[in-house]
């Protein structure tokens, strides 16, 4: 189950994939904020998912441990001036899903098809009223193929690395290279994986971040919205 907080409903349906470490939830939350969208940061949810099977020791192997605990989960996205809150079952568990342990795992968890579709359905009902963007993996191909406008945002491993590591506190102890590894692989599962494999839709815009800054990426995504909107 999940709950969202309301919003106004707005026209259309943005939906932003691409890589680990591209930056998509950042960029997602603020193109949201900008144009008065509600966001849904699908990530978050698998993530959350990771966490909790993590901290009752269900591995990804037991998939039908992990449905049966994922289906009687309450996932709850709560927006705030700092960024979107994420509940567990009323536990606040933002920090806690950002660490390495649940990095080094949500792919194997993403992996699993009866988590995969419970997640989506409750990610469609949510873009059912318009108006959401929405960031992952699959969004534009398998999640919300009908989005009215998809971005495909890219960088290159090394930009994906440092930003990732920027992100990270000392205390992790994570060398640059050892995130670099980390994001290669992760792009590897992803990419490889049967079920809804990470992968460009035919009819989404590709935009390389590499060189841009968070402002230059906000505006352009948002410029193709109005576009879209304004058409």
């Amino acid at each position: 189950m999940v709950r969202q907080g309301t919003k106004n409903n707005l026209k259309i349906n943005i939906a932003i994939d691409g890589p680990a470490g591209a930056g998509k939830s950042t960029i997602a939350r603020l193109v949201a904020k900008e144009l008065s969208y509600i966001y849904v940061d699908t990530g978050s949810m698998y993530r959350a998912v990771t966490w909790y099977m993590l901290k009752h020791n269900i591995l990804p192997e037991f998939s039908d441990q992990v449905l049966q605990h994922a289906q009687n989960m309450v996932i709850e996205l709560i927006p705030g001036v700092d960024g979107q809150k994420v509940l567990v079952d009323g536990q606040d568990v933002s920090p806690l899903i950002r660490s390495q342990e649940v990095n080094g795992m949500v792919s194997h968890y993403a992996q699993i098809e009866g988590l995969r579709k419970h997640l989506v359905a409750l990610q469609q009902q949510m873009a059912a009223r318009k108006g959401v963007v929405m960031d992952g993996r699959d969004i534009g191909t398998t999640v919300l193929p009908d989005a009215e406008l998809k971005i495909f945002m890219t960088a290159s491993v090394k930009e994906r690395a440092l930003r990732r590591f920027k992100e990270l506190s000392d205390a992790q102890g994570l060398t640059l290279e050892q995130l670099e590894k980390d994001i290669a692989e992760r792009d590897r599962l992803d990419e490889g994986r049967e079920i809804s494999p990470l992968r460009c839709a035919d009819d989404a815009i590709v935009l390389d971040t590499t060189h841009m800054d968070i402002p230059q990426v906000v505006e352009t995504i948002v410029s193709y919205c109005r576009t879209h909107t304004n058409s």
